[in-house]
């Protein structure tokens, strides 16, 4: 499908270089398929955060196998977007709350600044090229209208942030961002083709410092970069603030 692109999922047991491992052959086109739609219904919220999905009620409703079903669920488990329930299938998760927002912000604002510093000042040629290209594949994405192409952009800007910090050469570090699935969250949160187009500016400025080995930039346009996010994202908890502000009064 138009739109789609190869996921990015944290470094695993036998997983080279943090790139998910390609699909299997049987897999093929269908499967990609279904991944599209699911990623399209989860981010247009047709798919119900915190509720349950099965294997077959999603075959049934598709109109295929389970095969490509289960492959679709495994990728989306893989990048934070599906959890597995053992003996019940998958559940999306909740969207996160506005305190979980800003742990999460917070930690990510101890984390990445270094992390792209580090990156300014280790990162081969081959991975700043890498991150290049991401950003190249993120424009394309980012003059698409649609939720799938929303999905792919939230996908490839957790990718884009996975390869700085994997760029830092700090394992732990990056391990500690993974889990988060931060940018999964978030770009669930709102469907806002403007977000997009921002966040491109402040990925080449993230970029453009460390193709420069400039340490002090990569930091501080990465720390800049989290700060305008928050901004953007923050908004959408301000009627729950508001609602706990008149509960406490």
């Amino acid at each position: 499908m138009d739109g789609v692109v190869k996921a990015w999922q944290p470094p695993g047991p036998g997983a080279r270089d943090g790139r998910a491992a390609p699909p299997t052959r049987h897999t093929g086109r269908l499967a990609e398929e279904v991944y599209g739609k699911l990623l399209a219904q989860l981010m247009s919220l047709r798919i119900v955060p915190d509720s349950r999905v099965t294997i077959d009620a999603l075959a049934r409703e598709m109109g295929v196998s389970q095969t490509p079903i289960r492959d679709a669920l495994n990728r989306m488990e893989a990048d934070g977007l599906v959890v597995r329930v053992p003996n019940a299938g998958y559940r999306i998760p909740p969207q996160i709350t506005r305190q979980r927002f800003e742990d999460m912000v917070e930690l990510r604002l101890l984390l990445e600044p270094s992390a792209a510093r580090h990156a300014a000042e280790r990162a081969s040629a081959e991975q700043v090229a890498e991150l290049r290209r991401m950003l190249e594949e993120m424009a394309e994405l980012a003059e698409n209208h649609g939720h799938l192409s929303y999905g792919a952009f939230g996908l490839r800007d957790a990718a884009f942030h996975d390869l700085v910090a994997a760029s830092a050469g700090n394992q732990v570090v990056r391990e500690a961002l993974a889990r988060l699935h931060t940018h999964v969250h978030l770009f669930r949160l709102v469907y806002d083709n403007e977000v997009t187009f921002l966040a491109m500016g402040e990925h080449d400025a993230v970029l453009a410092a460390i193709a420069a080995r400039d340490p002090d930039a990569a930091a501080y346009a990465m720390r800049q970069h989290i700060l305008l996010s928050r901004d953007r994202f923050r908004r959408l908890f301000h009627d729950d603030r508001a609602q706990e502000d008149q509960t406490d009064a």
